[in-house]
């Protein structure tokens, strides 16, 4: 790597990468750094159906399944969140590669840890740091992948990449299934654990071969570096279609900078883009709310009102997790086809509905375990992709010096109302017993997320096929 310089340097790498076509350099990224969300998937999911296997007596955990859905499930959240912001500044601040590199690596070292403990505070506190690296993942990984992929394909890959969270969680709910049933109390949900570890070495020997971002590089003074790596990236993509590229005649001008001052970054999101501020929150707080209740609680709710043991909750979390994955799988390519606006206010408005009729069907009584299921498995079709573009909104709005710590902010802060409150709300109104309770929970759920699709409608960004710096102009840019 060149040593770190500062000065003012015109550049065409962002133009050089957005016109590069489709490549195994990109399954790469996607393989490599889009991985994440199985993961995240997996413990959310594990967790979930373990909670009453974890309940037991004769787990090796004195713990209530309440406190696994809520407790539990709220540290997982806030570690998550103050591991977004943590290692968000760290990744604007050192690099997207070894913030990618080290977060995974704190997360494969508390998972491991949560598979030895030995009582309920070990196991609070291994959640937590679970959830730390798995939140500075959110911030490292969405900037990296939406530097690395070209214009016309980001909106999608994003997408489907968020999206991948529910294979995690379909992995998660069919391995818990064995575990459960074949294996004692207290030495199941230690291998569910167990499992999540070796799936995050595979995905860590893998992201090794990643590169850095070139447009954090020639912004932070390594332009000679971004150079060579762009280059070298375009060697390859011309050998695998077997001609050359034309050469873009796009270019901006930089004054680079060693590092941004917290001050400018804060400046910039709220005096410079307020209107952005306000959709990333209502976006992350909808989602979050929905996403976090529902997940952590979906196996409470089973128990309590369709009495289905612990063993055969995965069968029904299965379901749930493809209605989950078809979802961004079908409609990624719409939101770069047909445009942000539409197709993010439109999955948020009709996901909120939807869960509002169903908990109006539930309220009534005419749902069952299965007929429930399908519900969800409707209603998370849209709200799936509709979640998933909160992650996309932004980390594509904001300049790139500040990419990664917005993710983290919005990510947080936005976490922090819905996906803190929301599983310690829905524990409790769970917890009764009563179907009124559970099905109050539901629709304050539908209504926050209708709540972001309207806000959406007025405030969201036309993203689709710009390119990152015609979208937010970056703080360093200089007149041309």
């Amino acid at each position: 790597m060149s040593q770190v310089q500062t000065a003012t340097v015109r550049t065409n790498v962002p133009a050089r990468l957005d016109r590069l076509p489709w490549s195994r350099f990109h399954w790469m990224v996607v393989i490599g750094l889009g991985t994440v969300w199985i993961l995240d998937g997996l413990e959310v999911t594990i967790v979930g159906n373990l909670s009453g296997q974890l309940a037991q007596p004769d787990s090796g955990l004195r713990i209530t399944q309440s406190q696994v859905t809520g407790l539990a499930a709220a540290l997982y959240v806030a570690g998550a969140c103050l591991g977004a912001l943590v290692f968000g500044w760290m990744t604007d601040r050192f690099g997207r590669k070894k913030l990618f590199i080290i977060t995974l690596g704190v997360y494969l070292t508390a998972t491991a840890l949560t598979a030895f403990s030995f009582s309920a505070w070990w196991f609070f506190l291994c959640r937590f740091f679970t959830g730390f690296g798995i939140g500075g993942e959110y911030a490292a990984i969405n900037s990296a992948i939406d530097e690395l992929i070209p214009a016309r394909h980001r909106g999608r890959i994003d997408i489907m990449i968020n999206g991948t969270f529910w294979l995690g969680a379909l992995l998660g709910s069919l391995l818990t299934i064995p575990l459960l049933t074949r294996f004692p109390p207290n030495l199941g949900w230690r291998l569910a654990f167990g499992l999540g570890v070796v799936l995050g070495v595979v995905i860590l020997l893998v992201r090794r071969n990643v590169p850095e971002s070139p447009r954090w590089l020639f912004i932070h003074g390594r332009d000679r570096a971004a150079e060579a790596l762009v280059s070298g990236i375009e060697r390859d993509v011309e050998r695998e279609i077997d001609r050359n590229l034309p050469s873009p005649d796009t270019y901006i001008t930089i004054r680079q900078r060693a590092t941004i001052g917290f001050i400018t970054i804060a400046r910039t999101l709220f005096r410079r883009y307020p209107r952005r501020a306000v959709l990333g929150f209502a976006l992350f707080i909808g989602q979050a709310f929905l996403y976090n209740a529902i997940t952590f609680g979906y196996a409470q709710v089973l128990g309590t009102f369709f009495h289905v043991p612990p063993g055969r909750t995965g069968y029904y979390y299965a379901a749930i997790a493809i209605g989950n994955l078809v979802g961004p799988l079908t409609l990624a390519p719409l939101f770069d086809i047909i445009g942000r606006k539409p197709m993010i206010a439109g999955t948020y408005l009709l996901s909120g509905a939807l869960l509002l009729v169903t908990a109006l069907l539930f309220s009534q009584g005419r749902l069952t375990a299965t007929s429930m299921t399908l519900c969800w498995c409707v209603v998370l079709f849209f709200a799936s992709a509709g979640a998933s573009s909160a992650y996309l909104t932004v980390s594509e709005v904001f300049p790139m010096e500040t990419r990664a710590m917005a993710i983290a902010f919005f990510y947080a802060t936005g976490t922090a109302v819905g996906g803190i409150t929301g599983p310690l709300i829905f524990a409790k109104l769970v917890g009764t017993g009563r179907v009124g309770d559970a099905a109050l929970a539901f629709a304050i759920g539908g209504l926050v997320m209708m709540l972001g699709g309207v806000i959406e409608a007025f405030l969201g960004v036309s993203a689709e096929r710009r390119s990152l710096e015609e979208i937010a102009r970056p703080l360093t840019a200089q007149p041309a």
